[in-house]
């Protein structure tokens, strides 16, 4: 049965107002659980420096004669390393008329972009602090980098066949690993590279954190006897660990498991977060730029590195499939 002649529905009536939701709903990772975990410290200049140490080989011919004289030992030096301050940027630009209309979800546009554009440069800077990328002196147009972590590792890593080679520090510059053949994470190459960490630092209650890909947490989650070495993490943990799920419990410590959303791909990345920290010269800054029309220009800036206090107190398992 049809409506009667001339009847106003909605269908036809004009002026009718919009129903829209005075909100805006995202999705995508915004977390930077690495850099989160981390320490924190003062940068003072556009390069961070910092010291490590080691003790000489132990030695089971320690053995003297009663009265004798001694040659002192050669001095146990200082390891001097440095990694480079790195400017992340974010610019735009809102004409004047966009911030006077009326819209919905936001105050003002301007105040929504300053929150966007700010989550991307944090994404930005994790992403480089967690992943494989050297460290970069500026020269002409190429912009100064920091090194990631994977970069740094040399002393406990398992690499796959082929090209697999560390990178490292040398001369003041940390170069990128080389990616050798992916294969498949199992237990056993993860169980040996914690037993070379224990190897590196000896043993004590050592709490490590695992970062990896969502897809390599899954393989993890079915590790053969998972179920044994498996557990909850505590409460008090969970509030101190972002990102943490599961704890998995080794010979030589607790491991934190963290599935990291975009930083890693065919890497797991094993730390003592109290080994990293982040270096900040200039921390993030909002600043509005000169206009040059009808529209009002913006620029968020931070300028960061990360420090590798000893590679020694961490490890990885690289060349995942």
């Amino acid at each position: 049965m049809t409506a009667p002649t001339n009847t106003m529905s909605t269908l036809t009536n004009i002026g009718q107002r919009e129903d829209l939701e005075d909100k805006i709903y995202r999705v995508a990772p915004e977390e930077t659980p690495f850099t989160s975990n981390i320490g924190t410290v003062n940068g003072k200049a556009r390069t961070h420096e910092w010291q490590t140490e080691t003790l000489a080989a132990p030695v089971a011919t320690n053995a003297q004669l009663e009265g004798d004289d001694y040659t002192a030992a050669a001095g146990n030096l200082t390891t001097r390393l440095k990694n480079i301050m790195m400017i992340s940027a974010a610019a735009f630009t809102i004409s004047r008329s966009s911030d006077i209309v009326e819209t919905a979800g936001r105050s003002t546009e301007t105040n929504r972009m300053k929150g966007i554009r700010g989550l991307e440069v944090r994404r930005d800077f994790e992403m480089r602090a967690i992943g494989n990328y050297a460290s970069v002196e500026e020269s002409g147009a190429t912009t100064r980098k920091s090194a990631g972590a994977l970069a740094w590792l040399t002393s406990n890593d398992s690499r796959g066949a082929g090209a697999g080679a560390d990178g490292g520090y040398s001369g003041g510059i940390v170069a990128a690993a080389t990616n050798g053949t992916q294969r498949t994470f199992t237990e056993a190459l993860f169980k040996t590279c914690m037993s070379n960490l224990f190897t590196s630092r000896g043993g004590g209650k050592r709490s490590y954190q695992a970062y990896m890909s969502g897809t390599h947490k899954q393989l993890f989650s079915a590790f053969t006897g998972i179920a044994a070495i498996r557990k909850d993490a505590p409460g008090n943990g969970m509030a101190t660990i972002i990102g943490a799920a599961d704890t998995y419990v080794s010979d030589f410590g607790d491991v934190a498991l963290i599935p990291h959303p975009y930083g890693l791909t065919r890497d797991c990345f094993i730390c003592d977060p109290d080994m990293w920290a982040v270096a900040t010269l200039d921390g993030m800054s909002t600043r509005q730029l000169g206009a040059t029309g009808d529209a009002t220009k913006w620029l968020i800036t931070m300028e960061k590195c990360l420090v590798s206090r000893n590679e020694k107190a961490s490890a990885v398992v690289a060349d995942l499939s």
